[in-house]
Parts: structure tokens; C-alpha cells; sequence
């Protein structure tokens, strides 16, 4: 049974619909697949009836946007009420900081010479539920401004790049205690991508776990051989789940992120869901 416990649609950053974001992992030979767009659940319905119609297993998730001592961090969540009021209105603020920073970073893109304009960008975004710097960089591509999302985030959009501008993001904590009072199951993703290893360290976890974290995303492209095995470890002795993920994004990343790129054991799953 081959599960895929994280992807987006274009209800955030994914270029496929909910539907097509669940035929494409069908045809990828997909058991279950779960839908964890950023700080955003409108996807859940849609892909719901595309599961029910293809017949496979929807686990409904999100992502949520978080902050862990002025690092970003990413932290799933599965299986939870999304009117949860308090879960709700954080995940508002959530929404509000991406909205907010938009008129600043397309002053910073006008003054190097790449002038776009709100409706630009909301345009390519359709009908995101979460933008962000993914739509400003397909807007930059539309205007021949760059080849694609790569050289946006590579040379523009990243924190001490020309045009990065922060948001607010939830506390780490406080969202795995929101995404507790929910009945979900909070899940750290891709926790050692890029400069993580440092900053959320095995005693992290420790704390992480005694709040309520219920897993660790082990297996993500961002990971290397050592980091799924030392992450796996800490899984282990603390008794958390240990989840396996492609992060696909449709033609938003590039082929290494591919449907079932990574997939999570079922007794994980089951485990995680229980």
C-alpha cells in the first residue's frame, strides 16, 4: 500500500486542481494521498468527491506556516476540525501576514527593475486560499522577468535576497497545541531541509513530543541518507510516528518531487490516524 502524506494544490501553491492533484495520484499507483495546502482546508471537499469517484484514500491535511525562534518551520496536520474557532482565527493572522506583505515585496521587485501589480500577481494565483511568494514568482515569469520558480527563489524571494519580505507565522508550539485541541496530529515537515538541522535539534523534539507532537516527516527529497536515518532515530525513541512525503506541487517543483516520491508506511499511518 503506497501513501502520500504531503501535496498542494492550487487552493495554495500547487499548479493541479484538488481533482487533478488526486487523479494524477491515482495514476501514480497511489493508495492514499493526503491534501495539505498551506494554512488553508478549502481543497478538502473537492478532492474528497475526485477520491470518492477514483477510489483512493484522502487523508485531509494542511500545512501550517510556523515560527520557532525566528525560524521558519513547517508543520503538518492531519485529521482535524477545521472550524475549530481558535484554530480558525490563528490561521487567519496566518492568512492576513501573506496578504499583507505583498505591496512591500512588489516595491522591492519594482525598485530592481521588475514592476508587477497586485492583480498580476492575483491572477496567477487564481484561486489560492494561501498565496505566496510561488505566485509572485509565476508572475515574474509571465512577465519574462525570470525562467521559473527556481531563479525567483534562488536569486530574489529568500531571506536575504533583494526582494524577500517576512510574515507573520504562528508560534510552533502554540500551533501544535491549536492543531491538539482540534483532534488532529501534528507532524514536523521536511524538518531538516536546507539550514533546519541546527535549530530543531533532537532535544526540540524532545519538548515538541511532550506538547503533543504526534510524528516527524522522515522521508522528504530534502533529505539526505543521514538525515532520514538520524531523524528516524529520534522518531524512535520518542516514540513518534515517522512519515514518509513527496511535498509535490504540480510543475511547482521540480521532478525529484514527484507523487509517491516518498511514501509513509500504512502501520505509520494508521498509527498517526488513531
Amino acid at each position: 500500500m503506497r501513501i502520500d502524506l504531503h501535496t498542494h494544490s492550487t487552493r495554495s501553491d500547487g499548479t493541479d486542481t484538488p481533482t487533478e492533484l488526486v487523479r494524477a495520484a491515482k495514476a501514480a499507483g497511489l493508495d492514499g494521498v493526503a491534501l495539505t495546502d498551506h494554512d488553508a482546508t478549502e481543497g478538502w471537499d473537492e478532492a474528497q468527491r475526485a477520491a470518492d469517484e477514483v477510489g483512493i484514500r484522502l487523508v485531509r491535511g494542511i500545512e501550517v506556516s510556523t515560527t520557532f525562534h525566528g525560524s521558519s518551520v513547517h508543520l503538518l496536520g492531519y485529521d482535524f476540525d477545521p472550524a475549530y474557532e481558535p484554530l480558525v482565527e490563528e490561521l487567519g493572522r496566518v492568512l492576513g501576514g501573506r496578504t499583507q506583505r505583498l505591496p512591500r515585496l512588489l516595491d522591492k521587485l519594482a525598485e530592481h527593475g521588475m514592476p508587477l501589480t497586485e492583480q498580476e500577481v492575483l491572477a496567477v494565483a487564481g484561486d489560492a486560499a494561501a498565496w505566496g511568494r510561488p505566485h509572485v514568482a509565476d508572475a515574474m515569469i509571465a512577465k519574462g522577468y525570470i525562467k521559473d520558480r527556481d531563479e525567483a527563489f534562488r536569486d530574489w524571494l529568500v531571506p536575504g535576497k533583494p526582494a524577500y519580505v517576512g510574515r507573520y507565522s504562528a508560534d510552533l508550539f502554540e500551533a501544535v497545541r491549536l492543531l491538539r485541541e482540534a483532534g488532529g496530529k501534528p507532524v514536523i515537515a521536511h524538518a531538516w531541509a536546507r539550514d533546519s538541522r541546527d535549530k530543531v535539534t533532537a532535544e526540540v523534539f524532545a519538548e515538541l513530543a511532550q506538547a503533543g507532537l504526534a510524528g516527524i516527516e522522515v522521508d522528504h527529497p530534502d533529505h539526505d541518507e543521514r538525515d532520514r536515518a538520524d531523524l528516524a532515530d529520534i522518531a524512535k525513541q520518542l516514540d513518534l510516528v515517522r512519515t514518509g512525503s513527496s511535498d509535490y506541487h504540480g510543475t511547482g517543483k521540480g521532478p525529484e518531487f514527484h507523487l509517491g516520491a516518498n511514501t509513509t508506511d500504512p502501520e505509520q499511518l494508521e498509527r498517526l490516524l488513531s
